[in-house]
């Protein structure tokens, strides 16, 4: 069974009521449920499918897909020594299918296109030469190399330009479809357990398969990430080289950008990491953000040439913060640093992290869904020594004229705003109105584990959403 994914399953089987042949690129990072969702979409039915061999050269590619060709049932044929050759044999069996829409899914596509196999311009003849020439055939492609099928698929400027005419970028699980499946597996564990584990393992159904019952949380991370042949011990390695060919750049941005939480400039990254500013690294920073590694945004106010680049994986940021740090091998290394001071200061920024993956349920919390807003965050810089910074992690600036200021505490019992926390908020309610110059009403806005203490120093705030919220 399927959790969520209602939007996309609905969108797969309208092809099969389609009047004419489609092609659908299906994207998303490794272990997202690419593969699973179109499997079980279709029933497991397929009229041809495939999936590339990483690695492999092209002989061994041809040899399999030969094979599948033979599992699909058209029984012995020649060893194509081409991929014009192999879509010929395509063609044939296809051709001697019975009538009706006929679903060919072709998985890890990337990885087939191996050096000069001429895989890209095979694969064009196919679809223009052939398929769009019929009303019966749904090509549908897959991979999890994402930046491969964006610029080769998608943004295909030969003979692929404008021929999808379906695409389905697929997105990591919210913490609501992620509470549906610890649900259906029987998990038993509590809704902070759960983002807790989201701040680990981010959305990523694969990862929250592992979790077994019967164990508590922590023994579950413990033996996810720490055992000597835990499931995700080596993770790091594999996710990155399956996702780009060269991975040294992207691998040195990332380590970089994990030093800051805030994020960088292209300036800072290139100065930190030591990287040269060349077409390379443009294609490392492009290709993290379109797999969701990444996000750029602006501070309100800053135009687009100051962007940051902020690191936004998940597990990238647990694996840096806690896996690496395990320098003794320590298979209960989690157990032990759960209730220390290194885990409530990763769980404080992970926790703001989360919200910000999270934005349309605080705006669905907060009642202005509907309202066209955008996320920022803002930095103030003292300009000497008689002043203090100012950093506010997420402010929501809304089309109708309110600008919401958002203060992310992550506690363990509800949140009690004392003297001298009120004191820092009104500053930094103060310096914000008054550098940014804004016309607009500014709603303090206060995002906790379990709530806001009220009375007190708590009347300035203006609205508030829980954790609960962010399962909305």
């Amino acid at each position: 069974m399927i959790i969520g994914r209602e939007n996309e399953k609905e969108a797969l089987l309208r092809l099969l009521e389609s009047r004419k042949s489609e092609f659908v690129a299906v994207y998303g990072r490794r272990r997202v449920g690419k593969t699973y969702l179109v499997r079980e979409t279709f029933n497991y039915k397929f009229a041809f499918q495939h999936t590339g061999i990483l690695d492999a050269p092209l002989k061994e590619q041809l040899a399999e897909f030969r094979e599948s060709l033979y599992l699909a049932g058209m029984g012995k044929c020649a060893m194509p020594r081409t991929w014009s050759e192999a879509f010929r044999l395509l063609q044939q069996w296809l051709s001697s299918c019975p009538e009706g829409k006929k679903v060919v899914f072709i998985d890890e596509l990337p990885w087939m296109d191996t050096p000069r196999s001429n895989f890209i311009r095979a694969l064009e003849h196919f679809w223009n030469g052939w398929a769009t020439m019929r009303r019966d055939i749904v090509l549908i492609v897959c991979g999890s190399a994402t930046s491969w099928i964006i610029e080769n698929i998608v943004m295909n400027y030969g003979g692929l330009h404008n021929r999808l005419t379906k695409q389905i970028h697929l997105q990591p699980f919210n913490l609501h479809e992620c509470e549906l499946l610890c649900e259906d597996s029987k998990l038993g564990f509590t809704r902070k357990q759960i983002l807790e584990g989201y701040m680990i393992l981010g959305g990523i159904p694969y990862y929250w398969g592992f979790m077994q019952r019967g164990q508590s949380f922590a023994q579950n991370i413990d033996n996810l990430f720490f055992a000597e042949n835990g499931e995700l011990t080596h993770e790091f390695e594999a996710l990155y080289a399956s996702l780009f060919r060269n991975p040294r750049v992207h691998v040195a941005i990332i380590t970089t950008l994990a030093k800051k939480k805030a994020g960088m400039t292209r300036d800072e990254i290139i100065e930190e990491s030591k990287l040269a500013d060349s077409k390379q690294f443009s294609t490392a920073l492009k290709e993290l953000e379109q797999c969701s590694f990444i996000r750029i945004y602006t501070h309100i106010g800053r135009k687009k040439k100051d962007a940051i680049y902020q690191l936004m994986d998940n597990y990238t940021l647990f694996y840096f913060k806690f896996i690496m740090q395990n320098v003794n091998g320590d298979r209960h290394f989690w157990s032990s640093q759960s209730s220390t001071a290194l885990h409530d200061i990763w769980a404080g920024l992970a926790y703001e992290r989360v919200c910000l993956q999270h934005l349309e349920q605080i705006k669905k919390a907060l009642g202005f869904s509907a309202v066209i807003s955008t996320a920022h965050s803002w930095v103030y810089k003292p300009k000497d020594n008689t002043e203090t910074g100012v950093q506010i992690d997420l402010l929501i600036d809304r089309n109708d004229d309110v600008i919401n200021l958002c203060e992310i505490k992550y506690c363990q019992d509800v949140y009690v705003i004392d003297r001298e926390e009120d004191r820092k908020l009104r500053h930094r309610m103060a310096i914000f109105k008054r550098e940014s110059r804004t016309r607009k009403a500014v709603h303090l806005t206060m995002i906790t584990s379990y709530g806001l203490k009220h009375g007190g120093y708590a009347d300035e705030v203006q609205s508030e959403v829980t954790m609960d919220d962010l399962f909305g």
